[in-house]
């Protein structure tokens, strides 16, 4: 399936689970009230994605003057894959991770944690740089970018449910059976909002961003070392991450979870180390 394909199909899925929460609490006023909403965050969805994504982490913008060995990096890298330059930005965490998102090329941003900064030498940047810049080529950025905000959205619909079980705001029925029905779709929604994102970003795309990233540097095995010390890096201080945007992230930040397994995006990283070295 297409990124495009991928992306309409978000869009409609999570209109549709808005729609069905709205007629079920409201009626016909809570669908009004639903088509509204689902609206606008759809359209929210697309044009402002990447901002709450990066607002999430505290990300903050870097200049040249402020970064230039990564604006460098950044833009031979660029120059080589013929992209125009994305907008770069620096997470203070400890925890050594990067991601790329936006909605087109055009609009593109990388994100790096100062620990990536401070545990990578300069080859190694490069490798997870050139990864990320090849997930902008790929155009993954904008279904990757919708899947956390829509995964967001759901979770919050399913909060509004549990609230909603509690203070007896049922259209359909106001007893305790009700409020049991609320809390029930409340924990059978969170989930899917995890399965929503499995379903939507296949884990191939890191294969296929390692490759195009390794292609784009030149040096897949910069890359592959890179991967094995975020991996390793990554266990010990596990990034305090969102569930629903665990990958957007080059490495899965909840390596460290003992739940992560259950929700990972990501390819088993000893396939995509294996996959890189015989590349090279």
């Amino acid at each position: 399936m297409s990124n495009t394909l991928k992306t309409t199909f978000l869009l409609g899925l999570l209109t549709g689970v808005i729609l069905a929460i709205g007629q079920f609490f409201g009626g016909t006023s809570g669908l009004v009230v639903a088509f509204v909403f689902a609206a606008v965050t759809n359209l929210g969805s697309y044009w402002f994605s990447d901002r709450i994504v990066l607002s999430m982490y505290g990300a903050r913008p870097v200049t040249p003057d402020q970064a230039p060995e990564l604006h460098a990096t950044v833009r031979e890298l660029c120059t080589q894959a013929r992209l125009p330059l994305p907008r770069l930005y620096v997470i203070e965490s400890p925890s050594p991770n990067a991601f790329a998102t936006g909605r087109n090329p055009r609009h593109a941003a990388v994100a790096v944690t100062t620990g990536l900064l401070r545990i990578l030498d300069e080859r190694e940047l490069r490798g997870v740089l050139a990864h990320e810049l090849a997930h902008v080529r790929n155009r993954d950025i904008l279904t990757c970018s919708i899947a956390a905000t829509l995964a967001g959205a759901i979770m919050m619909l399913a909060n509004m449910a549990q609230w909603a079980a509690f203070f007896g705001g049922m259209h359909r029925d106001r007893d305790n059976g009700g409020n049991v029905i609320a809390l029930v779709l409340t924990a059978v929604l969170a989930p899917i909002a995890a399965l929503l994102i499995q379903a939507a970003i296949s884990r191939a795309r890191e294969f296929q961003a390692d490759a195009t990233g390794a292609r784009i540097s030149g040096d897949p095995l910069a890359l592959a070392s890179a991967l094995e010390r975020l991996g390793q890096a990554s266990r010990r201080l596990p990034l305090d991450a969102h569930p629903y945007t665990a990958h957007l992230f080059i490495v899965n930040p909840l390596e460290g979870n003992r739940l992560a397994g259950l929700f990972s995006t990501h390819p088993p990283l000893e396939e995509r180390i294996a996959r890189l070295r015989r590349m090279a």
